[in-house]
């Protein structure tokens, strides 16, 4: 395996295993989360390290995040992260068109009520990081105090959508975990050109989920409805005004070598617009990041140590 995707090592000591969590929409449908607990609990406060709420991509789970948060649990920060509806083991909705980030949006602010959290930084995943921008102005800085977007920001290349939208909802069953990390070796290879087959196994085993021998993918694929009607004549949305709502707090911006999603012209701009932004470009990844090799993870641990 290459070594620079091997996880982090065990930290000493055990940490506070995960441990899920379910609450209710605001329209009623069960919702379902993650939490890893900070490694100690002193009283102390300056030994308290901010929470982190982590948000997926498009069909992703909380499951993308157990390696980050562990490494950063062991930090002593408090992790959560939620499972969109129609995602993970969360409940899927009847009606796909609330598969969208409005919708969406309501369930994560009514989360973050029923969590109690106060102050937080955001990290978000591709959609997980539309959310942050569309979060800007429902959260002043001394509440969403920072955020680190995993290859996503105001500019979206829509080749990437596209190619997204050509396997969304699609191949939702596989025989086995080794037969599903080939199915996506062979969708994603060149977005991750450094995995083996020993990280698509691991990969596999992020999207999808063992049920009866079969390993089936955690999302609703009525979700593809969502990008079925694409309009190659249609504008990109523009959301720098979004963008420009966060430069009263900082911002970290990874960016996959690879990524068909993020361009570096969209990474350079989103620099030269923020007084505080900052960048780290992930080699041999494309969209989006995994999150598992320690030096992003420390690098995510130093911006997170700067709150």
């Amino acid at each position: 395996m290459n070594t620079a995707l091997q996880p982090a090592g065990s930290t000493s000591g055990p940490l506070p295993p995960r441990s899920g969590f379910s609450l209710k929409s605001p329209d009623g449908l069960t919702l379902a989360g993650c939490e890893w607990l900070p490694a100690r609990s002193e009283p102390d406060m300056t030994a308290a390290a901010i929470p982190v709420l982590c948000l997926p991509g498009l069909s992703r789970n909380s499951r993308d995040f157990n390696d980050i948060a562990e490494y950063l649990q062991s930090l002593n920060h408090h992790v959560i992260a939620l499972d969109y509806r129609g995602r993970g083991r969360s409940e899927w909705d009847p009606d796909w068109r609330n598969y969208d980030l409005t919708i969406e949006g309501k369930d994560i602010d009514a989360a973050i009520e029923q969590l109690g959290l106060e102050r937080f930084a955001l990290l978000g995943t591709s959609r997980g990081g539309l959310h942050a921008l569309a979060m800007s102005g429902r959260y002043p800085a001394n509440r969403m105090a920072a955020v680190i977007f995993n290859d996503v920001g105001p500019h979206i290349e829509m080749r990437a959508i596209h190619r997204i939208a050509a396997t969304l909802g699609h191949k939702m069953t596989h025989a086995s975990l080794e037969d599903a990390a080939v199915s996506l070796q062979r969708t994603l290879g060149n977005q991750f050109p450094a995995f083996d087959l020993a990280n698509w196994r691991k990969f596999a085993g992020q999207v999808a989920s063992d049920d009866g021998g079969q390993m089936i993918m955690d999302y609703d694929p009525a979700l593809a409805h969502q990008l079925a009607s694409l309009d190659d004549a249609a504008p990109v949305a523009d959301l720098w005004h979004l963008y420009e709502k966060l430069t009263d707090r900082p911002v970290l911006i990874l960016h996959g070598e690879h990524s068909d999603l993020l361009s570096e012209e969209t990474c350079l701009r989103m620099l030269d617009s923020h007084p505080n932004a900052r960048l780290k470009t992930i080699r041999g990844q494309g969209h989006a990041p995994v999150l598992w090799e320690r030096d992003t993870q420390e690098e995510i641990a130093r911006f997170l140590e700067g709150l």
